[in-house]
């Protein structure tokens, strides 16, 4: 595209500093005026790409008001971003830097724009992760119960009659929010159709991991972190570990599993045959969710039910 520029935001809660591949840097706030300014000085026109850091929220207005104005803006994890600083020796930190940093990461790696996920999609997205927060907080109530003084114990028996009524609340919204857009509704039920995945395991996958379907499966289970990975040097062998991914999603998966491999044939005869093969219980159990992953992406991707396998003959 002739003279279409790059461009890298570093977000904070309070401001957005730019950079420009022609060199020209700026700094705007991070709120309505600010973005307004930002919108401005980028012309959907001129510039090729944008590139922002994932920062806890704080960068979502400034993503979705780019990809509004028709700015093609792609968010990138800042582990990536950070080793890729390293490598380059840039070891001094400001938020101008750190725009320039993200800039020359946009020229070099070129990463694809990311889609602005759909009104509905956010929205369950939000009320699971509020699910998982409320799970969090109960779990952490009911530990403290069975240490706790007598004195104490009605008030935390209260909170955790509150949380429990929470949950129930949030499960009808993610339930209401299904029934209420069909896409989502019909995603989930494909996934629900698998012994071992309930409604709301199928609920925390659709919310938390809308590219299953999309990739294939060395793909989508390294990015739910249950890809090992080889750790060898010369002579030296390692075990192979897990590392990274969406650990609600590993977790949620991982808790399908162990009820998948009492009634999932497929999943059971993979989970005995490694057990009886001499693996650990973990290493078995992790197979088994990579195995689980791969089944649920491959309905998705191919529209096809759940089709258990046939019983060996006797």
């Amino acid at each position: 595209m002739d003279g279409a520029i790059l461009v890298g935001i570093d977000v904070s809660k309070r401001t957005l500093a730019v950079a420009l591949s022609s060199g020209e840097s700026f700094s705007v706030s991070n709120d309505e005026p600010g973005l307004v300014t930002l919108l401005e000085r980028l012309s959907p026109g001129t510039v090729e790409l944008v590139v922002i850091e994932a920062s806890g929220g704080y960068e979502r207005a400034a993503y979705l008001a780019l990809w509004a104005a028709g700015v093609p803006t792609a968010l990138v994890n800042p582990r990536d971003t950070y080793h890729f600083a390293q490598a380059g020796r840039h070891l001094a930190k400001t938020d101008r830097l750190d725009a320039r940093g993200l800039c020359e990461f946009a020229e070099r790696m070129q990463p694809a724009p990311t889609p602005v996920p759909e009104a509905a999609d956010e929205e369950l997205k939000a009320l699971v992760m509020r699910r998982q927060q409320v799970i969090k907080m109960l779990s952490a109530e009911r530990n403290r119960s069975q240490q706790a003084a007598r004195s104490i114990r009605p008030s935390i028996a209260r909170v955790i009659r509150a949380l429990e009524r929470e949950r129930a609340a949030l499960d009808h919204q993610i339930q209401q929010r299904l029934r209420d857009h069909p896409p989502l509704s019909q995603r989930c039920a494909q996934l629900d159709q698998v012994p071992g995945i309930g409604a709301v395991t199928a609920a925390i996958i659709v919310a938390r991991l809308p590219e299953l379907g999309h990739l294939d499966r060395k793909q989508i289970a390294a990015l739910v972190g249950v890809a090992p990975f080889d750790q060898q040097s010369g002579a030296w062998r390692g075990r192979s570990t897990i590392f990274g991914g969406r650990a609600d999603v590993r977790s949620a998966l991982y808790m399908a599993t162990l009820s998948a491999i009492r009634c999932n044939p497929a999943l059971r005869s993979l989970y005995r045959r490694l057990r009886d093969a001499g693996k650990p219980k973990k290493v078995a159990l992790l197979a088994a969710t990579r195995k689980l992953l791969t089944i649920l992406n491959a309905m998705l991707k191919h529209q096809t039910p759940w089709n258990p396998p046939c019983p060996n003959p006797a």
